[in-house]
């Protein structure tokens, strides 16, 4: 059986999850153009011999220049129950950023309200009694500078769309690579923001399962090790 395109990080009858690589969008992409959903259900139906169709329910998603943990569920019930984790925010979500500049104080909670900007595809701080505006909240502690630049450990609170690289260039520190929210600079592969670790209860034994995707190669270059 050929080698999916991206690292698995753990797999039984109920769960999938996955390290995914920058450039693939996790679902929601015209007919015909590869996502990381369409691949895992490509690699559990040759894994497994499964005919017709397999059932994989997205759980966590990443945008598409995002690397890092995304969960999928082998099964509805078990999509429901850690759905339903995610809801009320029973889930660890910790990623790591490389942001532009030095972040002081070295630890802080980002506390913003976020509105969609359909047209443009992209999303804007706005007052708290904008119509549909959404609380955002995420805390960081600045691990160590590369070069001039700060990586960062982020642990979300809410989990809203573009969120970090939303709330950081917000602060005038744009993620490396980040062009749609006004980094100057490229990263070799996708952005410097990696879906660190997930900590979930398994949704059938109720256990704890910590998943935790190393970091890619362009990240090990620049001397950060994980």
């Amino acid at each position: 059986m050929p080698q999916p395109p991206f690292e698995i990080l753990y797999e039984d009858n109920h769960l999938l999850a996955v390290n995914k690589p920058a450039g693939l969008p996790t679902m929601g992409t015209p007919e015909g153009r590869p996502t990381l959903l369409t691949l895992a259900k490509e690699y559990i139906k040759q894994r497994y011999s499964k005919p017709g169709n397999v059932y994989l329910g997205v759980v966590s998603r990443l945008d598409a220049p995002v690397t890092g943990v995304v969960l999928l569920a082998r099964t509805s019930k078990a999509a429901a129950r850690l759905t339903n984790q995610f809801r009320t925010r029973l889930v660890e979500k910790t990623y790591w950023a490389i942001a532009e500049g030095v972040l002081r104080p070295t630890v802080a909670e980002c506390v913003d309200w976020l509105i969609h900007d359909e047209r443009h595809r992209r999303m804007h701080v706005t007052p708290a009694d904008a119509p549909d505006a959404k609380k955002a909240i995420l805390t960081f502690r600045r691990l160590a500078l590369v070069g001039h630049d700060s990586l960062l450990e982020i642990t979300l609170e809410t989990g809203r769309k573009h969120q970090i690289r939303l709330q950081l260039a917000h602060r005038g520190h744009p993620v490396l690579g980040d062009r749609k929210y006004g980094s100057r600079r490229p990263f070799p592969a996708g952005i410097a923001l990696h879906a660190r670790r997930l900590l979930v209860a398994h949704p059938v034994k109720l256990e704890p399962v910590e998943l935790v995707a190393p970091l890619p190669e362009p990240w090990r270059r620049l001397g950060i090790s994980g």
